[in-house]
């Protein structure tokens, strides 16, 4: 029997062992159903929890991936914004260069119609120059004069920047032939780097046999290489109307090495211009110098060694000659001693014989068979 006791009354009651394992199951299941609903309430509640948790998390996540595509958004509209600023700032600087290089190209051609104006006016005013001078001079005199112009514009601009430069006539005739004028400057070392070959060509409106340039050509060629020039150059007013002289610098070096025809008013450019060029060369020119140099030395030494070979053999074959010519003499000396020695030692015996007899030679011996003679050296005595 089992005793029970009721927690609202406090009374107490026996009951059997069945009784007691009835009410104790219907116990058991009355709190297990209590506890199952109590544990699928909190289930619930705590999935209603995980659902409400994730639901916020996702929100959040949400919310991060908004602010992170806003900031995204905001980085590229910012970059783009940049770009376009940057865009804006280059198409204005390339505006702005365009625009100095325009007005850059404007102001030099402008500079340039001023420059090539003023040439041309004083190209108009030499040739009107040169035109009243042939008028006025002979043929002779006309291209004396071009000579004496080009002499002067020479020692008046490039004289002061070319101490070591040569600009004088040509008065060394080679062949037959000489050029007008020869120029050549050297650097401060002494390495001659550029040289020029001029002729100077001119003549009357009024002259009858009328010249081309082309005339003069071989002529200054065959000049330039007689006096050992790098460069040719034909200062000409012949051909007054033609476009291609009357141009600038005609280069005609397709026909002969290195030659140039010129107006007058081109003549300081055009030196200026071969001396420019020549002086990029001038570190190969001076090798090239030195090893001439030594070639020359070599050949000195070799034509010296060979002069000194020659000398010597010479010496040594004229000293054989004196030599020999020695020996013959002491043997033909000797020759002439021995036969004077004979001579006289033949003397000697002579001598030595006609003193023997002259010993023998007595007073008696002389007046024997002489009476004469032999009482005269007794009356002598007596």
């Amino acid at each position: 029997m089992k005793e029970l006791k009721c927690p609202k009354c406090g009374s107490t009651f026996s009951v059997d062992e069945a009784d007691y394992a009835l009410l104790l199951s219907q116990v058991k299941n009355g709190e297990f159903e209590a506890e199952l609903s109590r544990r699928v309430h909190e289930m619930e509640q705590n999935q209603q929890a995980k659902m409400s948790a994730q639901l916020q998390m996702e929100k959040v996540q949400n919310q991060l991936q908004q602010q992170q595509l806003q900031a995204q958004v905001q980085q590229l509209q910012s970059q783009i914004q940049q770009a376009e600023q940057q865009k804006e700032l280059a198409v204005a600087q390339v505006r702005q260069k365009a625009t100095e290089s325009y007005m850059k190209k404007e102001q030099e051609l402008a500079e340039a119609k001023t420059k090539w104006a003023e040439q041309l006016k004083a190209a108009q005013e030499q040739v009107q120059y040169y035109k009243d001078l042939k008028m006025k001079m002979s043929t002779k005199m006309v291209g004396e004069t071009l000579e004496i112009h080009c002499s002067t514009l020479f020692n008046q601009y490039l004289r002061p920047l070319m101490p070591y430069a040569y600009f004088e006539k040509d008065n060394e005739v080679v062949g037959g032939t000489k050029g007008d004028f020869v120029f050549r400057d050297k650097s401060e070392d002494g390495v001659e780097y550029v040289s020029i070959m001029f002729e100077m060509k001119n003549e009357n409106d009024e002259t009858a046999t009328k010249h081309k340039n082309e005339d003069f050509f071989a002529k200054l060629d065959s000049d330039r290489k007689k006096k050992n020039c790098e460069y040719a150059v034909l200062v000409s007013l012949l051909e007054p109307e033609s476009e291609l002289y009357n141009g600038g610098i005609v280069d005609v070096s397709h026909r002969y090495e290195k030659m140039y025809v010129i107006r007058p008013q081109f003549f300081i450019p055009l030196i200026t211009l071969l001396c420019q060029t020549s002086k990029k060369s001038l570190d190969a020119k001076r090798e090239l110098m030195l090893v001439k140099q030594q070639q020359v030395d070599v050949t000195n030494f070799e034509e010296k060694l060979m002069a000194f070979k020659d000398g010597f053999t010479r010496n040594v074959r004229l000293a054989n000659e004196r030599f020999q010519d020695a020996i013959d003499e002491i043997d033909k000396t000797i020759a002439h001693l021995t036969k004077v020695r004979e001579n006289l030692v033949k003397s000697g015996d002579n001598l030595n014989a006609a003193d023997k007899k002259l010993q023998d030679v007595t007073v008696k011996r002389l007046t024997y068979g002489n009476p004469t003679m032999k009482a005269m050296f007794d009356k002598v005595k007596k």
